[in-house]
């Protein structure tokens, strides 16, 4: 059963900010860094998230990896080129897909669905910054705006947090365009989070996400929603016009109160049953809670994919 805007706090030590909170940081960098670093507070270091830092083995040096984390006293030994592994790190790249179509403008609080998309995507990118994934990104609407292949480089996340923050909500979504730059550049298998209102139709949503998990990659889909979307309260007929379209239509309190509940929960199963047939897991967020749930959603997604 469907519950929209519920967060389960049971397993969650800590609540983050609100989003209104971060709203009034001043940079995005900073909101990841203070989202990320609280909560990865609150975990206690628990090794079930991947966090401790006990040494497990070495491999050998790969083109794009952080020469920070080259062992030079077995250099020293060897002459060979060993990055050194703990617990908790991995191989794996993360590849980021924030849709900035126009509908992800909306709101009805401080922050937008966009806004929290990037919000939701920066403290990822953080995140896996700290387990040493590459990391990439796209930003979409009905074209590609930018794309950044997954690298683990230096000023990597620099760089990703700086293409999320320069969105801007305009225009339409076209799914097939990301999805087809995505599997002609990203050859490597990894984890793929893709940030969306996701105001499509599921059968387009598997069509094109369908052969990314097909080729091996993992991906995990963060359905925002805003709660002015999900409990509209109006108490006379209102005109709403789409925000991608621009066609209106006049609605009633009626209609809002009664069938327009069913109608959201019917979209949401039936994107949650798109995931489900492509093996892809389905997280709902309520874009006015913490950013607790989508964070411990994302590690136990990592985990079960490790």
């Amino acid at each position: 059963m469907i519950e929209l805007g519920k967060t389960d706090n049971r397993n969650a030590p800590t609540r983050l900010l609100q989003p209104g909170v971060l709203s009034s940081l001043s940079n995005l960098e900073l909101v990841a860094k203070a989202v990320v670093e609280g909560f990865v507070m609150g975990l206690h270091r628990s090794p079930k998230y991947g966090f401790s830092q006990e040494f497990v083995e070495y491999r050998a040096y790969t083109e794009g990896d952080d020469p920070r984390h080259i062992d030079w006293n077995v250099y020293s030994r060897t002459d060979k080129t060993f990055i050194k592994l703990f617990k908790g790190e991995t191989n794996s790249h993360l590849m980021l897909l924030l849709d900035t179509s126009a509908s992800m403008g909306f709101a009805s609080a401080s922050v937008s669905k966009l806004q929290y998309g990037k919000y939701l995507a920066a403290s990822l990118a953080y995140l896996a910054s700290r387990q040493h994934d590459a990391i990439g990104c796209m930003t979409f609407n009905k074209e590609i705006l930018e794309f950044r292949p997954p690298t683990s480089k230096s000023g990597t996340l620099h760089g990703v947090i700086h293409t999320l923050d320069s969105a801007e909500p305009i225009e339409g979504t076209a799914l097939h365009k990301p999805f087809t730059r995505f599997r002609e550049h990203v050859k490597k298998r990894g984890l793929v989070a893709v940030i969306s209102d996701f105001y499509c139709q599921p059968e387009d949503l598997q069509d094109n996400v369908q052969p990314l998990t097909s080729h091996g990659q993992d991906v995990i889909l963060f359905h925002l929603l805003d709660p002015g979307e999900m409990y509209p309260d109006i108490k006379e007929s209102t005109l709403y016009e789409d925000m991608e379209t621009g066609e209106a239509i006049e609605v009633s309190p009626i209609f809002m109160k009664q069938d327009y509940p069913a109608k959201v929960k019917a979209h949401i199963a039936a994107i949650q049953k798109a995931a489900q047939g492509m093996n892809a897991d389905h997280v709902l967020i309520d874009t006015s809670q913490p950013l607790d749930r989508a964070l411990h959603s994302y590690l136990t997604f990592r985990e079960k994919r490790a």
